[in-house]
């Protein structure tokens, strides 16, 4: 698939709905549960609901939807994102229909993040979020009867015993998330420089526009 376009051509559609639209979603996702929600809240389970939906969503397209979307499109190859990296700083970039080898392992690694995160999250609060907002409705009501008697039945103390390490493991992969979102920013903005081409307006319209781009082989 060649990918090269000049001067007054019609920049390429490149990510359909699917893509913007999990893209997206997983960003507010990530953002309301880092900065906005009380881990353990219900409102805190549901994002980390919405955030499976739509890593399972895009998980289905990557089979099924447009070439682009497809996994088949930019499987991951660390030595071709090593190697991706180097051409960008050396000013000989490969231009690609999908993304681009560094992207592509990016992109996988923040959705085994994301399935660990929804995962753990899971664990530790259980799978309905109904429950967790009448916990916290039981707290905030200072009547902890219910509590107690949860308390009484053992299975209060089971869950804090199984779900230590998994806290910390949630808390770990977190950090580690918000880190790989700051290297993927920084690698839009790397690539969009070098390449010439903004690739915000890709993931926010499905057009890239386009400047120019050299050195362009088929994919």
């Amino acid at each position: 698939m060649a990918q090269s376009t000049l001067g007054g051509a019609s920049p390429p559609i490149l990510w359909d709905r699917i893509v913007r639209v999990s893209h997206w979603g997983i960003v507010i996702v990530i953002l309301a549960n880092e900065v906005f929600t009380k881990g353990g809240s219900a409102l805190h389970v549901w994002f980390g609901w919405g955030g499976l939906v739509l890593l399972l969503l895009r998980m289905a397209w990557g089979v099924i939807g447009s070439p682009e979307a497809r996994f088949s499109a930019f499987p991951p190859n660390p030595l071709a994102a090593l190697g991706h990296i180097k051409q960008l700083f050396v000013g000989k970039p490969r231009s690609y229909g999908s993304h681009n080898p560094a992207g592509a392992m990016m992109a996988y690694a923040l959705w085994a993040c994301i399935a660990f995160m929804v995962a753990t999250g899971l664990s530790m609060s259980g799978p309905n979020p109904f429950a967790v907002a009448e916990r916290e409705a039981i707290v905030e009501s200072g009547d902890w009867s219910k509590l107690v008697q949860t308390s009484d039945s053992g299975e209060g103390d089971t869950e804090e015993e199984g779900s230590g390490w998994v806290k910390d493991a949630h808390e770990i992969v977190a950090n580690l998330i918000l880190l790989l979102v700051a290297l993927h920013i920084g690698g839009v903005i790397v690539e969009s420089v070098m390449m010439r081409h903004n690739l915000v307006p890709a993931m926010l319209v499905g057009r890239r526009k386009t400047k120019a781009v050299r050195n362009a082989k088929p994919q």
